[in-house]
């Protein structure tokens, strides 16, 4: 079965930075889009950044110059670098597989920006 476990949630000051990671099995993993969305308490899921099977990235306007997604196919990994951090980045983060009608989810890592 398809399985996504994602890592590297944690609790940072304002300016820092984390690295979250997603790591795929069950599946053709090259063949498929990964995307990171975030989720904030009282507030709807938002799509941060996509890269899909080509490389081709984007990002919410708010993550621009901040974060980088990225993928590496033979480690079955995405990643998202985040820099400059700021509390409203605050939010549990998903990691998100999609090829054609498939979609799966991992279970989210919380983080957390707070002086």
């Amino acid at each position: 079965q398809v399985h996504l476990v994602e890592s590297g949630g944690g609790l940072v000051q304002p300016g820092g930075s984390l690295r979250l990671s997603c790591a795929a099995s069950g599946m053709l993993y090259s063949r498929y889009n990964m995307t990171w969305y975030r989720q904030a308490p009282g507030k709807q899921r938002e799509l941060v950044a996509t890269i899909i099977s080509g490389g081709t990235t984007t990002y919410v306007d708010s993550a621009k110059g901040r974060f980088t997604i990225s993928r590496d196919n033979a480690k079955r990994t995405a990643y998202l670098q985040m820099n400059n951090l700021r509390p409203e980045d605050t939010a549990i983060y998903y990691c998100n597989a999609n090829f054609a009608h498939l979609s799966y989810w991992g279970q989210g890592t919380q983080v957390t920006v707070s002086s």
